[in-house]
């Protein structure tokens, strides 16, 4: 039976060893390379990579080595932008981000409260770009 985060924080918490944790819980450690993730968002989410690329603002040739897993540390924001041009809510988000490798998004920094948003309410690349810029925020994409 697959455990969630907490219930897994708090076994290894009350664990007597990390051997006997880890060999109990194999089944729930992570399974999907990034470019696995990718591609099981793409069957979920019913777009085509050509398309979350279009939406994402990348480039091309960028984004096309990140679906293919030959982009190993891909920049956060490069990310942040496929989540936004994949339309996933901050969970999602946060679940792409930890399968690329990247730090969480902290509602604790205004720049991530701002892209928090945009997911939240299913912003395009531009139209994120757009309100990063009406707050003075550092842009996702374009040069500061």
């Amino acid at each position: 039976m697959k455990k969630d985060t907490e219930e897994l924080t708090n076994e290894l918490a009350n664990a007597e060893g990390v051997e006997g944790f880890i060999e109990n819980n194999r089944e729930n450690f992570r399974k999907y390379t990034l470019a696995e993730y990718l591609a099981f968002l793409l069957q979920e989410k019913n777009v085509t990579k050509a398309e979350v690329i279009t939406k994402s603002q990348l480039v091309q040739i960028y984004a096309y080595h990140i679906f293919a897993g030959r982009k190993k540390n891909p920049a956060r924001n490069k990310i942040i932008a496929l989540a936004l041009a994949f339309t996933l809510s901050p969970e999602e988000t946060q679940r792409l981000l930890y399968y690329a490798g990247c730090e969480r998004l902290y509602v604790r920094s205004s720049w991530d409260s701002v892209i928090l948003y945009a997911l939240s309410y299913h912003m395009s690349v531009i139209d994120t770009e757009i309100l990063l810029s009406d707050l003075t925020e550092k842009p996702l994409l374009g040069s500061e």
